[in-house]
Parts: structure tokens; C-alpha cells; sequence
């Protein structure tokens, strides 16, 4: 009886990977310009006689832009420091890297809709618009948790030296993405609910961030003496 041998894996490497990475960033920068638009058109109105009148009468729309900049600034970051570590890409790589670019590139949409506060015909809020924003966010979470455990599942494609800085050794640091996603989606949930609530939830990412951030910073003393 015959053996199978293993099928060998497609890594693409070289001029292919720096590609993607221009790619992926270029798409990070559009979305970024896009998600500026918004606030571009904010014009004062005849009542308002100061500029502190007009950003108060704009507040949740600028909230919302400087947050979710923030937001897709420290995403991109995890998402580099993961490219970063890595010698190429494979086909599953490349089609989760897309699924979480189109997430980045949809966001301005909710984004934009949540800041303005839409309404009905009716005159209510419309539905829905807080919970898809914070759904997006985490998504966009989970896709980038799985391109990282993905390369963790396929040694080819890490650069053996540098694995540690992108790949946490700590239990808490193996799931950031996810326990970011959990967040945004409890903070959609609440937006339906209690939404004096949910305009405070999003403060705990900020303790939840310090304590990733300490999580990594211990990794970084582990592996230092062997690298």
C-alpha cells in the first residue's frame, strides 16, 4: 500500500508578501480618509456664535470619528505587528487579510450613521445603527484574531526569530481579538437597550488595553534571554 505524500503548502513570499502589506495598508489609509468625510461638511448654523457651540452641537459626530480613528489606528497596529512577523502569505492568509479589509473599509459607513444620529420618517432613532457599528468593530476583531491563529498553525510562514513579538506566550495574550470582539458586541447589545449605558461602556477598553499591554511586556522579559 502506497503512501500519499503531504500536499505541499503555497506560500507566497518576496515581492508578493510586500504587495500585500502595501495593499492592505492602502486600504487602512482610504478608509481612514473616508471616515474624515464625515465631519468635513460640519458647517456652524446661524444660532451658533462661537466654535464651541458648533462642536458641542456635533459632539456625538466627533466622538465618534476621533473613537473609531483610535479604534482602526490600534487594529492596524495588531494587524502589522502580525504581517510583520511573518515571511509570507498562503491562501488563507490572503482571503482572511481581505475579509478584514473589507471590514475596515465598510466601517465609515455605521460609523458615520451613529455619529449623526439618523432618524426615521417618524422622527425616532433608527434602529439598529449602534448594534452594526459595534458588530463591524468586532468582526473586524475576530478576522484579525484569525490570521493570527492561523500563522500559529503553519510554522512556514512565521519568521522563526521574531515569532515571540507577534504570537504571545501568555494564555491572556492568545486571545485579544476575541476578548475585544466579546466588548463591542456587549456594547452593541447595550446601545439597544440602555443606551445611556453603552456611551460608557467603551471606557473600559482602555483597562482592558493596559492589561494586554502588561500581558506583553511580560512575554517581551521572557523571551528576551533567548533571543
Amino acid at each position: 500500500m502506497t503512501t500519499r505524500a503531504p500536499r505541499r503548502r503555497d506560500i507566497h513570499t518576496g515581492r508578493d508578501f510586500e504587495r500585500l502589506i502595501n495593499f492592505s495598508d492602502a486600504v487602512v489609509a482610504v478608509a481612514i480618509t473616508v471616515l474624515g468625510l464625515a465631519i468635513v461638511d460640519i458647517r456652524p448654523s446661524p444660532t451658533q456664535t462661537s466654535i464651541w457651540s458648533t462642536i458641542s452641537a456635533n459632539a456625538g459626530q466627533l466622538y465618534t470619528f476621533l473613537f473609531t480613528f483610535m479604534v482602526v489606528g490600534i487594529m492596524w497596529l495588531a494587524h502589522n505587528r502580525v504581517l510583520n512577523q511573518l515571511r509570507g502569505f498562503d491562501g488563507m492568509i490572503f482571503w482572511l487579510n481581505l475579509f478584514w479589509l473589507a471590514g475596515i473599509a465598510f466601517l465609515p459607513w455605521p460609523s458615520a450613521m451613529y455619529g449623526e444620529g439618523f432618524m426615521t420618517a417618524d422622527g425616532g432613532p433608527l434602529a439598529g445603527v449602534g448594534l452594526l457599528y459595534w458588530l463591524t468593530l468586532a468582526f473586524i476583531s475576530v478576522v484579525g484574531w484569525l490570521i493570527a491563529w492561523h500563522a500559529q498553525q503553519v510554522p512556514e510562514l512565521i519568521e522563526p526569530e521574531r515569532a515571540h513579538q507577534a504570537f504571545p506566550t501568555t494564555s491572556i495574550g492568545h486571545y485579544r481579538g476575541l476578548v475585544f470582539a466579546a466588548l463591542f458586541i456587549v456594547i452593541g447589545v447595550a446601545s439597544m437597550i440602555a443606551e445611556q449605558l453603552a456611551s460608557w461602556l467603551p471606557l473600559l477598553i482602555i483597562p482592558v488595553s493596559m492589561a494586554f499591554g502588561r500581558a506583553r511586556r511580560s512575554d517581551d522579559v521572557v523571551e528576551e534571554p533567548n533571543s
